[in-house]
């Protein structure tokens, strides 16, 4: 039997068991409908998952944060690679896998690129999202799509979803940011009740930057003499844009679903690596990105359905006019098709068994010459097993992937999580897991760029993960009676993973533009991330305060003949980095403080001088105040405003070498809800 059939015959039986025989009555009192995934900070919540961080919309807003890419400069374990300032490409870097081994998932479901395998997270807003969560591994959830279990991480983007009091039918916040370059980024939220059982939500928002900031760059030679150095000011950084969203929602006795609509536009310049004394450019990037998907869970008794679609259209536009390098205006367009279903028996209490299947089409047009178009057939089967019982937590699965495109590919990735409490009237947990995964080659490393290898191999990944997470609250009564609420949580994990058959690009020629792929590269990560929260309540005062460390050692294992390569440190790894916040809330006033530090790394596993990226960090301030205002026909209306002061030490610093960042700054933000 073909892979492909086997894959049809799985997907028939999947939809044949979502229809059970037996009419049973609904029993909604001993079972309750299962709501997606809700990630909040609270320090006593007890785990959902193995290597877990989550961010929710309290902590979102003292960390003065307003993309998906600086939120996640919060997490351990994370690096962010900025190309310059606002409009900038910005992706990120998981435990030095690289940003191909992360799986973006927004309301539950990947957003998908197969032209070249990242996402642009510097394009997410937060203005409309209720939480993050990252997950190095996978969830400690076996009832989700197949896609879920395909990554070596996992960022979950959760959209806020509409909640009504008692009589209370719509709500609408109205948004103003405005600030240094040029600043102008207005959005609208409207939520209103059609019945009991369906919300509507809508958003817009529209973001303008000239992106022009002053910036000082210098570089040395190999003896440490400076080399050259250059003042100026940022050009073609500039982006505007505009994003629009529109979701339904709807709840069933034991389950809901909802439908969700998503378009962005944008049009943005493209900063230039600034080199001796050169950084003018008139390269551009148009975006266009929409995608219409849904999704349906229920709950029969001790069966659960969950079913997934989803159809994106995205097109990208790139030029760079100047002629006396290589002229380029290439265009793409992608398209892809998401179905999926998964099922889940509970066997006991303690005891779950799943199965899900996913199939995903993916088409690329290319207008580049000689191009032809590609398309990719991908099929994921996974079966899954959760044993939970008083102090035990255990899951495997084995998760089967064929891809069919110019070639045919197989691949099995088994993976397993165990969590233990070894003292039940205390939170102190010991996780662990192992993970393999795999990723495939993108359409561009396969067939464009210069340098397509149409018999690349995928990049094979093995992760393996030990922490230890504690968590403890309690309570200090003062001589007056005034109780003091104390929440702690502790984190502490160590990892190792290895990536082989690693892609890589080999200049070819003598200009940048031309590449040529290889399977070459081996790598092997070691390290450890520390987390840590505080929060504190005392009558009408709040103090919050939270801490990240990360130590990585990711060392190029590819050529052991190569001494400036072999064990070096890969590009943009550093051996050491973290964050720090702390916030005072006191009768609606906020005062936030937010400190960042990345410390010294190379731009190529060879780890000279001339490759050398020096340490940064930044501190920033956010003063907000938030108001009720009184109105006959509701209880109170909100007013926020807030004053963001960014890198108040007025630092130049580099994310990427020769892509310097903006220095001092500010933002005001005013926001009204009714």
């Amino acid at each position: 039997m073909s892979k492909r059939n086997l894959f049809i015959l799985t997907f028939a039986l999947t939809c044949i068991s979502a229809f059970p025989l037996s009419n049973a009555e609904i029993d909604s009192i001993s079972r309750q409908f299962e709501l997606d995934e809700v990630v909040v900070s609270s320090t006593t919540t007890t785990p959902h998952s193995v290597s877990m961080q989550t961010l929710d919309g309290q902590a979102l807003q003292t960390l003065n944060v307003h993309s998906v890419a600086d939120a996640l400069r919060h997490f351990s374990g994370v690096q962010i690679k900025d190309y310059g300032g606002v409009g900038g490409l910005k992706t990120i870097d998981i435990r030095a896998m690289g940003s191909h081994h992360l799986g973006v998932f927004y309301d539950g479901i990947e957003i998908g690129n197969a032209q070249n395998g990242t996402v642009d997270l510097g394009k997410f807003s937060l203005e409309n999202v209720e939480s993050l969560a990252l997950f190095h591994g996978q969830r400690n959830e076996i009832f989700q799509p197949a896609k879920d279990f395909s990554s070596a991480s996992a960022l979950y983007i959760r959209t806020r979803r509409p909640q009504f009091a008692d009589g209370q039918t719509f709500h609408i916040v109205a948004t103003m940011k405005a600030g240094a370059f040029g600043v102008a980024n207005p959005s609208l939220l409207y939520e209103q009740r059609l019945t009991d059982n369906l919300h509507l939500s809508l958003n817009a928002e529209y973001a303008y930057a000239t992106g022009r900031y002053h910036f000082t760059i210098n570089h040395y030679t190999q003896d440490g003499t400076l080399a050259w150095d250059t003042t100026g000011v940022r050009q073609n950084g500039d982006i505007q844009s505009i994003r629009a969203e529109v979701g339904l929602f709807g709840y069933l006795p034991q389950g809901k679903w909802h439908l969700k609509g998503y378009y962005y536009q944008s049009e943005r310049g493209i900063p230039r690596a600034i080199i001796r004394n050169v950084w003018t450019t008139d390269q551009r990037q148009w975006d266009r990105n929409a995608f219409v998907q849904t999704n349906f869970t229920n709950t029969w008794n001790c069966y659960s359905l969950q079913v997934n679609a989803k159809y994106s259209n995205d097109y990208l536009r790139y030029l760079n006019p100047d002629t006396t390098a290589v002229y380029i205006d290439h265009s793409y367009l992608q398209q892809e098709v998401y179905l999926s279903l998964a099922n889940r028996w509970t066997l006991f209490h303690w005891w779950d068994l799943a199965l899900s299947a996913d199939y995903i089409y993916n088409h690329l047009d290319a207008n580049q010459y000689g191009a032809t178009n590609h398309d990719r057939h991908t099929e994921l089967i996974v079966a899954a097993t959760d044993f939970h019982y008083k102090w035990l937590m255990a899951q495997a699965s084995v998760l089967g992937t064929f891809v069919q495109d110019v070639s045919q590919t197989a691949n099995v990735s088994p993976a397993a999580t165990l969590r233990v409490q070894p003292y039940l009237p205390e939170q102190l947990y010991i996780q662990a897991f192992y993970k393999q995964s795999f990723r495939m080659p993108t359409f561009n490393e396969l067939y464009y760029t210069d340098g397509g290898i149409s018999n690349l191999k995928p990049e094979d990944a093995r992760q393996y993960d030990l922490g230890v997470e504690y968590q403890k609250r309690w309570q200090i009564t003062d001589h007056r009676s005034q109780k003091l609420d104390i929440d702690l949580q502790a984190k502490v994990d160590g990892y190792f993973n290895q990536v082989s058959n690693k892609i890589v690009a080999i200049p070819k020629g003598n200009t940048q533009y031309r590449w040529q792929m290889m399977n070459l590269g081996y790598v092997e990560m070691g390290g450890v991330d520390i987390n840590a929260s505080v929060h504190c309540a005392w009558s009408t005062v709040h103090l919050t305060a939270s801490g990240t460390y990360s130590y990585q050692r990711a060392m190029d294992k590819t050529n052991p003949y190569d001494p400036l390569t072999y064990n070096g440190q890969i590009a943009y790894t550093p051996w050491h980095s973290g964050s720090a916040t702390a916030s005072i809330e006191w009768h609606g006033w906020r005062l936030g403080y937010i400190f960042n530090y990345v410390g010294e790394r190379y731009s190529a596993s060879a780890n000279i001088a001339a490759n050398y990226v020096a340490p940064w960090d930044t501190h920033d301030l956010v003063l907000s105040y938030q108001v009720g205002i009184r109105n006959k026909d509701r209880s109170a209306d909100q007013l926020k405003i807030a004053v963001e002061l960014n890198n108040i030490a007025n630092k130049q610093y580099e994310i990427v070498k020769n892509y310097p960042m903006p220095s001092l700054n500010g933002k005001v933000v005013i926001q009204y809800t009714l």
